[in-house]
């Protein structure tokens, strides 16, 4: 296959995943972007620029996470390769659990889409199964090539569906100073669990089902687990004892990712934003509270989910 354009613009959302119960399935992309250009070069070899968050830190040569999964997603369909110019605007926090590698697994095969002649060949099945390869799981890549909530499983490949996503769901992320890789929080969970635990779970990831779509009254409860935050506490302690002092304050509280940001779902006071753009929730006052003013280099950050997933436009 060969390419059809040289140059090309992707933006890609920040993204939540478990929700609560749904480990590894679960997922929901935010109105918090990384913005890219990428250009195909008549030379070899590769150049990356990057600003923003992970700035001086990610590879900067074929490492890259975009440059490499570019790269695959090119052999995937049988395209030459070619040297590459990459430039990252990046805004999605590294290593708290708002999907930035898998934004940036997902970034690199839509842009190889806008860049081939056949960009049906790289259609959303197969973005999704190839990033999930890379990534090794599929519940941040779904929502980040979907947008909106998903349900992500694997049988003979990794595949994923839209979950309906209430109108007056509000998300908050609350965003900590401190980093945590997704091995080390992957590490400390058991190989097993009791089975009263997965029974319990399976009953919760099923209402959250009804209740982001339907029903977002029942979040809350919805988002209890038993699978995996538990067994973190040990490696991101202030993160769980703010989903602690949240949820005894009736707000739905939940580890986003393999942490350490806190994610709020909420719902909607208002439909009209402020002046800065932001619409307040009904856990805004809980929020506040239990901080008591002293932010300690957290960030509340208000976000919309975002409903479109990655874009890629061909620059004429």
């Amino acid at each position: 296959m060969r390419l059809g354009a040289d140059h090309v613009r992707v933006r890609v959302p920040a993204t939540s995943a478990n929700l609560g119960p749904g480990f590894d399935a679960f997922g929901i992309a935010l109105g918090l972007y990384d913005e890219l250009e990428v250009r195909a070069l008549g030379s070899p070899g590769v150049k990356v620029q990057v600003t923003g968050e992970g700035a001086g830190q990610v590879p900067d040569d074929e490492q890259h996470l975009v440059v490499s999964s570019l790269r695959a997603a090119l052999d995937l369909v049988g395209a030459s390769q070619t040297g590459l110019d990459l430039v990252c605007h990046n805004r999605i926090p590294h290593g708290r659990g708002l999907g930035s590698s898998a934004g940036a697994v997902v970034a690199g095969i839509v842009a190889a889409r806008g860049l081939i002649a056949e960009p049906e060949a790289l259609s959303d099945d197969v973005v999704i199964d190839l990033a999930a390869q890379i990534e090794g799981h599929p519940d941040n890549a779904a929502p980040a090539v979907l947008g909106g909530a998903t349900l992500a499983w694997r049988d003979d490949r990794f595949r994923a569906i839209d979950l309906a996503v209430h109108d007056d769901l509000a998300v908050l992320a609350i965003v900590p100073p401190t980093h945590l890789s997704t091995k080390a929080a992957r590490g400390v969970l058991p190989a097993t669990v009791p089975h009263g635990d997965a029974a319990f779970q399976a009953g919760r990831a099923a209402l959250l089902v009804e209740a982001l779509a339907r029903r977002p009254e029942l979040l809350l409860t919805a988002t209890q687990d038993r699978l995996h935050q538990e067994y973190r506490r040990a490696v991101m302690p202030g993160s769980l004892a703010l989903v602690d002092v949240l949820r005894a304050r009736g707000v739905a509280a939940v580890v986003s990712g393999a942490g350490p940001t806190v994610l709020v779902l909420a719902r909607r006071t208002g439909s009209a934003p402020d002046a800065d753009g932001v619409v307040g929730t009904d856990a805004d006052d809980a929020v506040r509270a239990a901080f008591g003013g002293a932010m300690g280099g957290w960030q509340v950050l208000p976000l919309p989910v975002d409903r479109t997933g990655a874009t890629v436009h061909r620059v004429t």
